[in-house]
């Protein structure tokens, strides 16, 4: 499981889960399994674990346990999916917003600009919308508004017009033909980083990442039972904004709500200050450096 991906803050997540060991639990992105075993591994008998992930790789991963119920599903759907199982409320959910090391690694997937490999970037290998679509077909708006908002690039308006200028004359096809398409506006000295966050552009914008965190967030503090931990490992300063307006505020905007009497209508409050990877984690694993791990109890 290890090769596939390594769990990020493991020991931290798993305290901060409080686990109950006859409790329910949800580990919202399964990938490798390494969240969920440590789960499993401080549940008793009768406990159980719900594991979601919508990429059919992942299955391959799964425990021999009959503790676990395995949901192949984007974590967008987590109340429906528990009701289809009839589980209506759950101790603890816990969700590494994290790529797998596994989809960075493997060429065919076209998560890294490491390989030229065919654009894809779908972690649901069968879903409609591919990188290649994104990048061919997206007017100059939406492609700004991806490099903007998901990429967070200087000149994103440059960015989408070269990559419409490239794409006239010859579609854009592999992650090579992207990063020559942009190779004009490419930093010499700061090209993976630039890389890095264009690609995080096109990724997020592929697979619905922002609107699929803020469904289920909405749904976690309907499933949550009273006293229920929420944990949530986030990579990029989006993500983290919004899990932070959602712990703060009970929505993901951060506009705290109040009654007519102006008290503050709150489902959830933070356990803890944010915690970010020890130095002795990053030395093992260097992907977990933009790791931040947020912890609510549900009120």
């Amino acid at each position: 499981m290890d090769g596939y991906h390594i769990p990020v803050l493991l020991e931290e997540s798993l305290d901060g889960l409080d686990i109950k060991p006859d409790g329910v639990y949800v580990d919202c992105t399964f990938g490798g399994g390494g969240h969920s075993c440590g789960i499993l591994s401080r549940l008793g008998r009768d406990g159980m674990l719900v594991a979601f992930d919508q990429d059919a790789d992942a299955e391959a991963n799964l425990p021999d346990d009959d503790r676990v119920v395995f949901v192949r599903s984007n974590f967008r759907f987590l109340r429906s999916q528990l009701r289809a199982r009839s589980v209506e409320s759950v101790d603890g959910i816990l969700a590494d917003l994290g790529v797998s090391s596994h989809h960075f690694d493997d060429p065919s997937r076209g998560f890294s600009f490491r390989f030229d490999s065919p654009l894809d970037m779908r972690m649901n290998g069968s879903a409609g919308l591919s990188a290649r679509d994104v990048v061919n077909t997206y007017d100059h708006a939406d492609l700004l508004r991806i490099f903007r908002d998901y990429g967070q690039l200087q000149s994103p308006h440059k960015i989408a017009g070269q990559i419409i200028s490239c794409r006239d004359n010859k579609s854009i096809e592999t992650t090579g033909d992207l990063i020559e398409a942009v190779k004009r506006y490419t930093p010499a000295r700061e090209e993976s980083k630039f890389l890095a966050k264009l690609f995080q552009a096109v990724r997020i914008e592929v697979n619905g990442e922002m609107e699929a965190l803020r469904m289920m967030l909405e749904q976690s503090v309907k499933v949550l039972s009273p006293g229920g931990r929420l944990a949530v490992i986030t990579y990029h300063s989006l993500e983290d904004r919004l899990v932070k307006n959602f712990i703060r505020s009970g929505n993901c905007d951060g506009l705290l709500e109040r009654d007519i009497y102006g008290n503050a209508s709150l489902s959830l409050e933070a356990v803890g200050k944010p915690l970010t990877p020890s130095p002795g984690e990053l030395e093992r694993n260097s992907r977990s450096r933009s790791a931040r791990l947020r912890v609510a109890r549900k009120i």
